[in-house]
């Protein structure tokens, strides 16, 4: 009886591995494509079956993709639109935090009329993404003369009621008792903030920081929207502007090597803080 629960434990562990190791290769493959492509020349991308081991044209792709400049997008480089990506994918995770944990720390830590109705307020704007109030958004930055901006691209996606609720269910783990014995010591608001909660919340700034990061960095609409100069696209628009309707006419080597670029730094952010993320998203208790 025993030897066959063990004989079908093993099974089991063995069919989860395999399925496991499976789905791995299937979401792995089209990155490995893509990445072997970035290596090739445009003569033989355009000419199928594509080789599925690296070429000779890897300094060239690269460097000509990184400093040339590519044509379909003004002669942009990609380092620009990684700079721009990047500092936009900055801007909105730090303007999410820094305004979520102000929001969050005085709903929880302040008493003042209609508290929770200014926190039912800004729960309710998970109903109003930038999608939907995308027009009168635009007319306010065209207003403000931030179109083609790093503001213009940051400022209206850095409020965020989903991180306000994460802080603020945080925030009421913690005893009133600190709140008052810090009180008692003579710490003020700010620097309890700044001593004492900011410490504790380490773990979840990291989490949150690398959901919005990636969020931040994926950015498709706003950006085509309120970007009108190619210098000031994000690399996820300068990929959709590379491609044309007729394959010929689309620098596909250069393509694929924005793509393995553009890939990269979420994937390091993710790799360099993933302790810290699952840390985050698991703890319950400090």
């Amino acid at each position: 009886m025993a030897e066959g629960l063990v004989g079908t434990s093993r099974r089991s562990l063995t069919l989860a591995h395999v399925l496991l190791i499976l789905g791995c290769v299937i979401v792995a493959f089209p990155i490995y494509y893509v990445t072997v492509a970035s290596t090739h020349s445009l003569r033989t991308i355009l000419n199928p079956p594509l080789p599925m081991l690296p070429g000779p044209e890897t300094i060239e792709n690269y460097r000509e993709a990184v400093s040339g400049g590519i044509n379909r997008i003004g002669g942009v480089g990609v380092d620009r639109l990684l700079l721009n990506t990047t500092i936009v994918a900055l801007g909105i995770a730090f303007g999410k935090i820094v305004i979520s944990m102000a929001s969050a720390y005085a709903i929880v830590f302040f008493r003042f009329p209609l508290r929770m109705v200014c926190f039912w307020l800004i729960f309710i704007t998970l109903m109003l993404p930038v999608e939907v109030r995308i027009l009168p958004t635009y007319k306010v930055m065209v207003d403000l003369g931030l179109i083609d901006t790093y503001a213009g691209l940051i400022l209206p996606l850095i409020a965020s009621a989903t991180a306000t609720l994460l802080f603020r269910q945080f925030f009421m783990t913690i005893p009133n008792e600190l709140f008052e014995a810090a009180r008692v010591d003579g710490a003020g608001p700010w620097r309890f903030f700044k001593d004492i909660l900011l410490p504790l919340s380490a773990t979840n700034i990291a989490a949150l920081f690398v959901i919005l990061f990636i969020y931040g960095w994926t950015q498709y609409l706003w950006p085509l929207l309120v970007t009108n100069s190619n210098s000031m696209n994000t690399i996820v628009i300068a990929l959709r502007k590379m491609i044309s309707f007729a394959d010929a006419d689309t620098p596909w080597d250069l393509v694929m090597v924005t793509c393995v670029l553009a890939i990269l730094p979420p994937v390091l952010i993710v790799v360099l803080m993933q302790r810290w993320f699952v840390k985050g998203l698991v703890e319950t208790e400090k």
